[in-house]
């Protein structure tokens, strides 16, 4: 299993990215991307922290580490620039948190972080269709959320993100370590969604990818 969303200390959770790491792969991941809440006044401090972190725990945790972030509530006309400097201060993998339904975010932050080009757009909500086939034209990664608050519109995005052939992912947003769900939970939230086996399975496979291009980028 992998987990390209998980928060740390360094935004809303109680886990040090080191207790965060290591609850991750005793429920079983493989991989993970510490991808804390960031925006133009905090990312070269999450980054400068986290970054050598994950490089050096990922050597011996006996699970990759990446560093990353979610960019969160930054205007949508500053998206597109903030994915460029986030990835300019290093980061491996940039997240942004999309148009929840449990959240108050603005309206046009989805399109923004697909135009911007980021990897993944987090529980997009009541994502559009022309959003959803601008994101399987840009490459940007549309996110099932294991968590409740914000999988209330997992069906909707699937439904969306398979007219548009749009690519999907499975993350759990994990802020505690009840939340790396196990691969039973995770598959029974994907179905949930209305993915058949198949396409739970291309999510995965869209995860196991990812992770494989940015162990590249990092040799």
């Amino acid at each position: 299993m992998i987990d390209l969303h998980v928060h740390t200390c360094f935004s809303d959770s109680t886990m040090t990215p080191a207790t965060a790491v290591r609850f991750a792969r005793l429920a079983g991941y493989r991989a993970v991307a510490l991808t804390d809440h960031a925006d133009g006044s905090n990312m070269d401090l999450i980054l400068g922290q986290v970054l050598p972190m994950a490089r050096q725990y990922g050597l011996y945790a006996g699970i990759e580490v990446f560093a990353g972030v979610e960019l969160t509530h930054v205007p949508p006309a500053l998206i597109p620039d903030t994915i460029k400097e986030a990835r300019a201060l290093g980061a491996q993998l940039v997240v942004v948190h999309g148009q929840s339904l449990a959240d108050v975010v603005e309206t046009g932050t989805n399109l923004a972080a697909i135009e911007g080009g980021a990897d993944v757009l987090a529980h997009p909500g009541l994502l559009t269709a022309e959003d959803a086939a601008y994101a399987a034209e840009r490459g940007v990664l549309l996110e099932i959320t294991t968590r409740p608050s914000h999988g209330l519109s997992n069906g909707h995005v699937a439904i969306t993100a398979r007219a548009a052939g749009a690519r999907l992912v499975i993350n759990n947003d994990a802020h505690r370590k009840e939340d790396f769900v196990s691969a039973e939970k995770r598959r029974a939230v994907a179905l949930g969604a209305g993915l058949a086996p198949a396409e739970m399975e291309a999510a995965e496979q869209a995860q196991r990818q990812l992770v494989e291009r940015l162990v590249r980028a990092a040799r």
